[in-house]
């Protein structure tokens, strides 16, 4: 494998393992939905969603720049 392969590879892994915390945070809206937990009548539903989705995307946020920073080590 060349170099530069083995980089494209590198990245499109780390980029696949920081998007696991958003990627269960949406399927944590299918389950709520689909298990019937998640209706309109929940209140704060909103609200809700919004701390949902906004931790899974600042995990991965984090979890990405905590894996860069201790892949160019």
């Amino acid at each position: 494998m060349s170099s530069s392969s083995e980089s494209r590879t590198r990245q499109i892994a780390l980029w696949l393992a920081a998007a696991i915390p958003w990627l269960a945070s949406m399927y944590a809206f299918y389950w709520l939905d689909s298990s019937g937990t998640w209706t309109i009548d929940t209140p704060h539903r909103g609200k809700l969603s919004v701390a949902i989705l906004g931790s899974g995307m600042l995990l991965s946020l984090l979890l990405y720049s905590w894996l860069r920073k201790s892949g160019r080590r």
